[in-house]
């Protein structure tokens, strides 16, 4: 996949906590709502989520095929970069900046975008290897904070997570910034396992008309 293929987007849906079982439901879901980025992220602190992961990334890749843009999120190693890839992801994010996982991720043909929070952080990251870069928690930095950023580092594409909800979305669009993270403002645990998918278009409709 070409990275620009990817910031075309605008928005990628974090898709944390969701069943193995309800991930095909979801993720159709957010297609109907126009989003077709999708990140499903790693629980690092419990094994069988781990490979749970591993077989949503897999199941969703084999359902869905060029329909959905894939990507895995919270991946810390270079073990967890090529399996995540090896299970259809094709791209890579993590919240942090670590130079064997980006080479990894560059060296298997994927989009690399790990988390950074300072000018120096994000530069080292764009000297390993990085695509683009997640400023995390985006709400918490503020935009005011990320405009300075942005300023002498205009060469770095920048995407914004964290805080992102629907009254704010085109604002940090705004500023310059090449696409969005959404989470539990678009899509949540809570809500599959109660079966609200059309909640969840209905939210994925009111991201999408504001960009």
């Amino acid at each position: 996949m070409q990275i620009e293929t990817l910031l075309e987007q605008k928005i990628i849906a974090i898709v944390r906590g969701v069943s193995e079982k309800d991930i095909i439901q979801t993720v159709e879901a957010l297609k109907q709502g126009g989003i077709k980025a999708v990140e499903i992220t790693f629980d690092q602190k419990d094994e069988n989520k781990y490979k749970e992961t591993l077989t949503s990334l897999k199941k969703v890749k084999e359902h869905f095929g060029e329909e959905i843009l894939l990507g895995a999120g919270t991946v810390l190693t270079p073990k967890s970069v090529g399996q995540a890839i090896e299970n259809g992801a094709e791209y890579i994010i993590s919240p942090n900046v670590d130079k064997e996982v980006i080479e990894m991720t560059k060296k298997m043909g994927a989009i690399s975008i790990p988390g950074a929070l300072t000018p120096s952080e994000a530069v080292d990251a764009i000297k390993y290897g990085a695509d683009i870069i997640k400023l995390f928690p985006a709400g918490t930095l503020g935009k005011a904070y990320i405009a300075a950023l942005m300023g002498p580092l205009n060469h770095i594409k920048f995407m914004a997570v964290g805080g992102i909800d629907k009254t704010n979305i085109k604002s940090f669009l705004d500023l310059g910034i090449a696409g969005v993270g959404i989470g539990g403002n678009l899509v949540n645990s809570k809500l599959t396992s109660a079966g609200e998918f059309e909640e969840i278009t209905k939210r994925a409709l009111e991201f999408t008309k504001n960009i």
